[in-house]
């Protein structure tokens, strides 16, 4: 099963670093917040993951095509040009990058990979947002319903777009209401391929017309998460990130 991951917009709202490096590539904890959400897939078995690109794609490129000799010990001959590592890679995932377009919106950012999607169900998720989602538990929810979408719910603060439910159904999906109470999209998806069916173009945003119309047809459902989660929107957001993953392997969206 393919995990797609959505890193190709400008992250406005964090130019203390995205002026420089795109948002999924912030550091946390001498990783890049991207690093860490594969990590919480990888340790549920989800290894195979495209990335789509738009905004400074080069840099993630760069960062994946030096990622073992920047994680290995390393002896380099100046004179013939040969390397020698001195370690295994830390991880075996499998990384395709895919530049989806620098103005492409969230949903045609998908749309574009539908070649490397293929015909059978796939996770996606954002890239700037960690969470200890039970990702067997999710997916295993999202069998058991049948239906085209699984959006993981959360419950924090309130600027984020809101879910209202009833029971496991979503009955209306409202991007970034003013203030909000409830439940709200905390990405980590479940889609199967013919959702991509209702996504136009790349102008179109995920968050609109696609998840908006799937509601409509009762194709959405909610995976309620009561467990860490947190996004980082602006420096404070990264910063808050960063004292927690002073605990290693035991950050919360490690647990």
């Amino acid at each position: 099963m393919k995990t797609i991951i959505l890193a190709g917009g400008f992250g406005t709202r964090l130019s203390e670093y995205t002026n420089i490096i795109p948002k999924p590539m912030v550091p946390i904890g001498g990783q890049p917040i991207l690093w860490h959400i594969m990590r919480i897939y990888a340790q549920h078995g989800h290894k195979d993951f495209v990335i789509a690109l738009g905004y400074l794609a080069r840099v993630v490129k760069e960062y994946f095509l030096q990622y073992k000799a920047l994680s290995s010990d390393i002896t380099v001959n100046l004179g013939s040009g040969d390397i020698q590592l001195h370690s295994e890679a830390d991880v075996d995932w499998e990384v395709t990058l895919v530049d989806t377009g620098a103005e492409s919106m969230t949903g045609g950012r998908i749309k574009r990979l539908k070649d490397h999607i293929g015909n059978e169900p796939f996770m996606l998720t954002y890239g700037d947002g960690v969470a200890n989602v039970d990702l067997t538990a999710l997916l295993a929810f999202h069998k058991s319903h049948g239906r085209m979408v699984t959006v993981t719910a959360v419950r924090p603060s309130a600027r984020f777009g809101e879910l209202l439910l009833s029971q496991d159904r979503v009955t209306k999906f409202s991007e970034k209401p003013q203030a909000t109470k409830g439940w709200i999209n905390g990405g980590y998806f479940v889609m199967n391929p013919e959702f991509l069916d209702l996504i136009e173009g790349d102008s179109t945003v995920l968050e609109k017309d696609p998840l908006e119309k799937a509601t409509e047809l009762g194709e959405l459902r909610a995976f309620q998460h009561h467990g860490f989660w947190q996004c980082m929107d602006t420096k404070r957001d990264a910063d808050a990130l960063n004292s927690l993953a002073e605990a290693g392997d035991k950050a919360p969206w490690f647990a």
